[in-house]
């Protein structure tokens, strides 16, 4: 059999002459060769969402599930006996499908008519925006204050005696300025006068110490993305005795007496986010594993400990010192550096996310998440990367005193 000749093989041409690269020149002497900015392995540090457990990551990948079914409500069931893990105790509970936003709005709705007067008191960015949601529902009297400073009590007590007021309003912990009112002595206050006390507890649960039965809190509403590390989506929200009995919704979708009653059955009256459900819970059930005491003792002593490394750094919080928060530090800059090259900065040639200032605050401070399932080696990492800023920025002479302050704290 004769084979078929083959043809011969195309000649390889000969190469040309190479280009040249273009040089890329080398750092500069104390300049750090940048890191890619990569989501998947970023310090997260903003003041919320917060980084997430892998646990709770790999719910959110459960396959799509009946939320009729029964495993389903087995789910909703765990997470009803879970929730006074968050509130410091039991009573009418209930999880909405919706951020913190949509928890304000369900109970401001669900308790105050349009002629009714509500006293909002708002000494920061979400205490403003609560004075917004109010005034969709009923009409909103402002007791302002000073951003990051206390509210008078006795500026209290005489706009509570020009009353009346159907409620009261507070944000707990008014992450834009890093700052904690003391609701124990504001709602014993409220409490004498008579009206609803409404809570934001977005930022503050379980990250500080719930509300004691002293204060009087009517409604307490919780973000799922802050201190329990759960993705942003969902809201939690409690009711006191006195409440739930004065409850009239005014919403379809955001309607409590609705969600209370379907929790009853280990149900939702509406179509949940099955996946953040299955997230939550996983973020619950960390919570019990590492119990609230715990988690708010760590988060106590770490924000103490970037305290101090703030003060070894020349900087200031933004915040009185005295009511600084225990879940974000909001920190101010120092002359000559500006806000959104720094946090570029640290984004760009760090892998560190931080947050900016918010309202007046906006540009003039940045802020550090320390909630949830923050370690301490995030916040290392962190500090490390706004000394090197600030040593780039030419606002600090040496590099180290941040990380040993912090080091002396937490040990």
């Amino acid at each position: 059999m004769t084979s078929t000749p083959r043809s011969p093989p195309t000649p390889t041409p000969s190469p040309g002459p190479k280009s040249s690269p273009t040089p890329v020149a080398p750092p500069t002497a104390g300049d750090a060769v940048p890191d890619a900015f990569d989501p998947y392995t970023s310090t997260f540090l903003l003041a919320g969402p917060v980084q997430m457990h892998p646990r709770v990551l790999q719910a959110m990948a459960t396959p799509a599930l009946n939320h009729r079914g029964e495993y389903f409500h087995g789910v909703v069931g765990e997470i009803v006996d879970l929730l006074p893990l968050v509130f410091g105790r039991k009573g009418h509970q209930a999880v909405l499908t919706g951020s913190g936003t949509a928890g304000l709005e369900a109970v401001i709705a669900g308790l105050v008519r349009p002629e009714d007067r509500v006293l909002v008191i708002s000494n920061g960015h979400f205490g403003d925006r609560m004075e917004k949601i109010v005034q969709r529902f009923a009409t909103a009297v402002p007791l302002r204050g000073t951003w990051g400073e206390p509210v008078s009590l006795e500026a209290l007590d005489q706009a509570l005696e020009s009353g009346p007021f159907r409620a009261v309003t507070l944000v707990y912990n008014e992450t834009s300025v890093g700052f904690t009112h003391p609701v124990e002595e504001i709602g014993a206050r409220v409490r004498r006068h008579g009206p609803l006390f409404l809570v934001d507890a977005i930022s503050a649960l379980p990250g500080l110490a719930p509300p004691s039965d002293r204060a009087g809190v009517d409604g307490l509403v919780v973000g799922a993305q802050k201190g329990l590390a759960a993705p942003a989506g969902l809201s939690l929200v409690h009711l006191s005795d006195r409440a739930y009995g004065e409850l009239n919704p005014r919403t379809f979708y955001n309607d409590l007496k609705e969600h209370f009653k379907s929790l009853e059955k280990d149900d939702t009256p509406f179509t949940p986010a099955v996946p953040l459900f299955l997230a939550l819970k996983e973020a619950l059930l960390l919570l019990k594993e590492e119990t609230p005491e715990r988690r708010r003792a760590r988060n106590h002593q770490q924000a103490e400990a970037l305290r101090a490394a703030v003060t070894a750094l020349g900087l200031r919080l933004y915040p009185n010192a005295a009511y600084a928060s225990d879940t974000v530090t909001a920190i101010r800059y120092p002359p000559g550096v500006e806000d959104s090259s720094f946090r570029a900065g640290l984004r760009e040639r760090h892998n560190v996310i931080v947050s900016g200032g918010q309202g007046i605050a906006k540009g003039e401070i940045f802020r550090i998440g320390h909630m949830g399932i923050v370690k301490d080696g995030d916040l290392l990492a962190g500090i490390a990367a706004v000394e090197r800023e600030l040593h780039r920025a030419r606002a600090l002479p040496e590099l180290g005193e941040g990380v040993r302050a912090y080091l002396r704290v937490r040990g």
